[in-house]
């Protein structure tokens, strides 16, 4: 199971620290479905209820999709997509051998990235998934008009039915009502789990299997993570990792750096910041969600983190065990001065460069938090996951907010549709 270490924030906690008291009062209601947006907090059983009722049908529909097309183009936006998106990058960020090429579409409006895709997938044969709750949101809405052209046009009409899923709601709604009338194969958002909370759902395990990953493993090890947090006591990580953001931000730290040294971490970083500031940025608060990524932000961003405003905190997640490794060779005549290095591991010496950045980042005023996860495989995703949207919904309690809902993401929607003159946006 994972673990976080606060040795890199106890010198900034006052006399008080942490408030672990109010960490199991947010646990106990979240259990209890005592606090608000208590209906959407199905994620919690998710792992359980996906591999009893629906894994089956999931396996069974990418086992097609791998069998028959080069690439899956899934169309959706924010949490539609993003954990998706996290987790073939982070597991998969080069395809294996007979893996399909998962693209993401429906996440903007530039035609310039929709001309680009096309360019991408060429004469690729290909397949869509679909991802949207209602089916009226505009971004992916209108890709799926275009790439559903495409694909008819390509196939035929009939044939390109066979080629589309469409993860939906189970009962309403425009793409649920067109999915039932051409046919398509459907798979459910569940009612009781917010779109960021869904990635352990189909919305995110199908083109996790379409990718190759293993997700009955992630599965197994979500349950076993979900059991292994449901600890009351502040050895649980969730506990600790809620009360010491909120404690700090109390403190005055009200900007949350997420930081990783792995590449592939990126879209797992923009899945957090949705998860985070979705679900706590209300009512005039909330900490807001920024990410780096760290060697290379350490030579452009680095400055700013160390000398800048001293309203950061810093959360870093590590992956103890390489998948790979190399090891530094000896040159002769040390052209380059780096023999002093020959014989060392690059994760060691990542490690190294990891205990140096927190060790100036805290002298520099700037408190550390980290993750630490055993290996950047489908057991790690499956830890991240729980404990990230566990910990934001007991901190998200914390802070006197409704976690689950997103009331302000509507202001823009309303106004575009009354810019473009949608009939009834008046």
């Amino acid at each position: 199971m994972l673990k976080v270490d606060l040795s890199g924030a106890a010198s900034f906690f006052d006399s008080v620290g942490p408030d672990y008291a109010a960490a199991a009062e947010a646990h106990r209601a979240l259990e209890e479905h005592a606090g608000a947006g208590a209906e959407f907090t199905g994620w919690l059983e998710l792992p359980q209820r996906v591999k009893n009722d629906e894994l089956k049908q999931i396996l069974s529909a990418a086992a097609k999709i791998r069998g028959r097309s080069e690439a899956l183009v899934v169309i959706g936006i924010g949490g539609s997509y993003l954990g998706a998106r996290g987790a073939v990058e982070l597991l998969r960020p080069r395809p294996l051998a007979g893996d399909p090429r998962i693209f993401f579409a429906g996440n903007s409006m530039s035609p310039d990235a929709l001309m680009l895709l096309l360019d991408t997938l060429g004469e690729t044969d290909f397949e869509l998934n679909v991802v949207s709750k209602s089916g009226t949101t505009l971004e992916p809405a209108l890709a799926f008009r275009m790439f559903r052209g495409l694909l008819e046009a390509k196939y035929g009409p009939e044939k390109a039915k066979r080629r589309i899923t469409a993860t939906t709601d189970a009962r309403r709604g425009m793409l649920k009502t067109m999915a039932d009338e051409e046919g398509w194969e459907t798979f459910v958002v569940p009612d009781d789990v917010g779109g960021r909370y869904s990635v352990l759902s189909p919305v995110g395990l199908l083109p996790m299997a379409a990718a190759g990953i293993d997700v009955t493993a992630v599965l197994d090890a979500a349950i076993e993570a979900f059991a292994a947090m449901d600890l009351r006591s502040p050895e649980n990580p969730a506990w600790q990792y809620a009360a010491a953001r909120q404690h700090l931000y109390q403190l005055g730290k009200s900007i949350e750096i997420l930081a990783c040294y792995e590449p592939s971490f990126r879209f797992m970083a923009e899945w957090w910041k949705q998860l985070y500031g979705e679900s706590e940025g209300k009512n005039g608060i909330g900490i807001f969600p920024a990410s780096v990524e760290y060697n290379a932000d350490l030579h452009s961003m680095g400055q700013y983190l160390q000398d800048g405003p001293r309203t950061l905190m810093e959360t870093v997640v590590s992956f103890e065990t390489p998948i790979n490794e190399f090891t530094v060779p000896f040159a002769m005549g040390d052209p380059d001065q780096l023999n002093y290095l020959a014989g060392r591991t690059l994760s060691d010496i990542s490690r190294v460069a990891r205990e140096a950045v927190k060790a100036a980042h805290v002298a520099g005023g700037v408190p550390n938090l980290e993750v630490q996860v055993a290996r950047r495989d489908e057991a790690g995703f499956a830890e991240l996951v729980c404990f990230f949207e566990l910990a934001c919904a007991l901190s998200g309690y914390m802070s006197g907010v409704n976690p689950f809902d997103q009331p302000g993401v509507e202001a823009y929607k309303k106004n575009m549709f009354r810019l473009l003159e949608k009939p009834g946006a008046e």
